[in-house]
This record gives structure tokens, C-alpha cells and sequence, in this order.
């Protein structure tokens, strides 16, 4: 009973990590249609004017490392939960 309640509260704490992780990536998708909105209305010819704070976030998002970071902690998390389901496995065949 034990050791199914630390199974589930590394669970969570691996699908609270990958829910971070998609948060981020969703912000950054969020921001990236902003800039390519304002992109086609620029276009157009009917830009509005961008905040600093709204600026700034597109350059975050023109950021490849954020977004390879982000990919790499996806990668972590799925390791992670690998090697504990190997290691769950082992115990149980002990």
C-alpha cells in the first residue's frame, strides 16, 4: 500500500513537470500567433502598435534554445518514467 502511494506521488510529479512544460510551450504558441497576426496585418497595411511587454515575449519566441529546452525537459520526463517503470518491474520480479 506503501509503496503504491510513492508510485502515484511520482506520478504526479512527473505529469505536474510535462503539464509546466506544456504550459510554457503554450504560452510560446500563444505568442508566436501574435507576432504572425501582426505579421499579416502589417502586411495589410493595419498594424497596431505593440506594447514593449508584447515585443519582448516575440523575441523570447524567436528563441530556439527555449524551445529546445523545453523539448529536452519533455524528453527528461519520459526518461524518467521509463527507468522507474523498469525499476518497479525489477522489484517485482525480485
Amino acid at each position: 500500500m506503501l509503496s503504491r502511494l510513492q508510485e502515484l506521488r511520482k506520478e504526479e510529479e512527473t505529469l505536474l513537470r510535462v503539464k509546466a512544460a506544456l504550459h510554457d510551450q503554450l504560452h510560446r504558441l500563444q505568442v508566436e500567433e501574435l507576432a504572425l497576426q501582426s505579421m499579416i496585418k502589417e502586411s495589410e497595411g493595419t498594424v497596431p502598435v505593440l506594447s514593449a511587454a508584447e515585443t519582448g515575449e516575440q523575441q523570447n519566441m524567436d528563441n530556439e534554445e527555449a524551445i529546445n529546452q523545453t523539448q529536452l525537459q519533455l524528453q527528461m520526463c519520459v526518461s524518467e518514467e521509463e527507468e522507474e517503470e523498469e525499476e518497479e518491474e525489477e522489484e517485482e520480479d525480485s
